[in-house]
């Protein structure tokens, strides 16, 4: 089983003018460490107008800023929007092609469709018809890192004509694919595309185990890749704090878990959000205050349960996950790998939790608890490799059979004043272009000024 951290960049009002440059300063310090200790992956959402949720709009621009930190450590879009409406997926396929570059070939391709109205409506994307968006849009985008030249696209969220979408990734003949989960549906239809699935529902290792059992009998029986490249892992999300005692590890990590649950729900579930007024944070502590759960009231709870991914709380679920003391980490760890999750990842920067305590937690995770799984992790790989072989030989199979063959023929599009010449019959201006470039050919001055406008 491998691990990974994940970022929201949550920021919990009251803010200043600087807190958003020393949030992503300490990130880009935490993923640093985080790849010196052997964490193979980092995790980084597309978010917009989530204020204290998510300060993620841009997260290409943060991984690119990750892949010049660090030498190993996996760069993991988790996830990219790929409604046509939030990326054109030729812009998509052109941010993914180089950052895989410059990474040298460390990009995981995630991709999500949004249930936030803050999100959907912002772009006018229609709620009900958002999975046909996310699902033509990555076909696209796809379709524009694989096939040389793009064949053009005439769906009903996009149109292109065709077109060599460059630079095209390291990795042939794309980066991994993995989809948001949240809900069973969504595990199923990932199984069906060949896509890894990153569950972002908090669940124990015991509901993951069905999870990952029903991926795989899917994936086995109808999966047709929407790819050209099977991945069928299971990921899950768990919150995490570190310390040798479990009480501070708790003081430290329960509020921000709590938080995280809280603020998701209300941009997703419960809230009304007045754009640049709202103060989640102090909404959570009043109608935390309200239900009797301070955060003392919040750090004993969590200590009567076990180590797992939920505390009932009403509304003010408390979420402890993987907080605790490396010890109590390791056994509730073994308990995913048992049920055939293939990756952990960590959320450790949530609501007010500190950068300090983040950096004491990747340390002793790397070097407390990581290394007994790193220790089984490759021949844990390569025998669920060998024992899903057929079914990826099969789905791949599937693939092969139903893709379409697209030939652009001799389509060519000419430049703009080779199009008015063209367009208006003029021997004239075609003169003065033929001239234009043997000029240019010849390394002679423009003797036609404003040809180009």
């Amino acid at each position: 089983m491998r691990f990974g951290i994940f970022y929201e960049h949550q920021m919990g009002r009251p803010w200043d003018a600087r807190s958003e440059h020393r949030l992503i300063q300490d990130a880009l310090e935490q993923v640093e460490l985080a790849d010196r200790l052997g964490v193979q992956y980092v995790w980084e959402v597309e978010h917009h107008f989530l204020e204290e949720y998510s300060h993620s709009s841009a997260p290409e621009v943060f991984l690119a800023a990750c892949s010049q930190r660090t030498t190993n450590i996996r760069l993991g879009h988790g996830i990219i929007l790929t409604a046509p409406q939030f990326n054109h997926p030729a812009r998509t396929a052109e941010r993914l092609g180089m950052l895989d570059l410059v990474s040298n070939g460390r990009v995981e391709f995630g991709s999500g469709e949004s249930s936030s109205e803050a999100e959907l409506g912002g772009f006018g994307i229609d709620p009900a018809r958002k999975r046909d968006a996310w699902l033509e849009g990555l076909e696209t985008t796809i379709r524009c890192m694989v096939e040389t030249p793009f064949a053009g696209v005439d769906g009903e969220f996009v149109t292109m004509p065709p077109r060599n979408v460059v630079p095209k990734p390291v990795q042939r003949p794309h980066p991994p694919l993995w989809v948001a989960c949240s809900r069973r549906d969504t595990i199923l239809l990932a199984a069906e595309k060949g896509i890894g699935a990153l569950t972002f529902a908090f669940i124990d290792p015991e509901e993951a185990r069905t999870w990952v059992s029903e991926y795989e009998q899917v994936l086995a029986e109808r999966c047709v890749p929407v790819g050209w490249h099977v991945n069928p892992q299971v990921a899950c999300v768990s919150p995490m704090m570190l310390h040798h005692d479990e009480d501070e590890a708790i003081r430290r990590g329960a509020e921000g878990a709590n938080f995280f649950g809280y603020s998701l729900g209300h941009y997703y579930v419960f809230g009304s959000h007045r754009p640049g007024v709202t103060d989640v944070w102090a909404e959570y502590e009043q109608r935390r205050g309200t239900q009797g759960f301070d955060p003392e009231a919040v750090a004993r709870a969590v200590k009567e349960e076990r180590l797992g991914a939920k505390v009932a709380a009403g509304d003010t679920t408390g979420l402890r996950g993987s907080i605790g003391t490396p010890a109590q980490l390791r056994d509730y760890l073994r308990r995913y790998e048992e049920a055939g999750v293939d990756q952990v990842i960590f959320v450790l920067q949530a609501g007010r939790n500190r950068h300090e305590h983040i950096m004491e937690s990747i340390e002793l995770f790397g070097t407390e608890v990581l290394p007994e799984f790193a220790e089984r992790d490759d021949a844990a790989r390569a025998a669920k490799e060998a024992r899903l072989a057929p079914a990826v030989e099969a789905a791949l199979t599937r693939k092969e059979a139903t893709a379409e063959r697209r030939d652009i023929g001799d389509y060519e599009f000419p430049a703009i004043p080779r199009q008015w010449a063209d367009d208006t019959g003029s021997d004239e201006l075609r003169e003065r272009l033929e001239r234009f470039a043997d000029d240019r050919a010849a390394g002679r001055r423009d003797t036609t000024a404003g040809i180009t406008g």
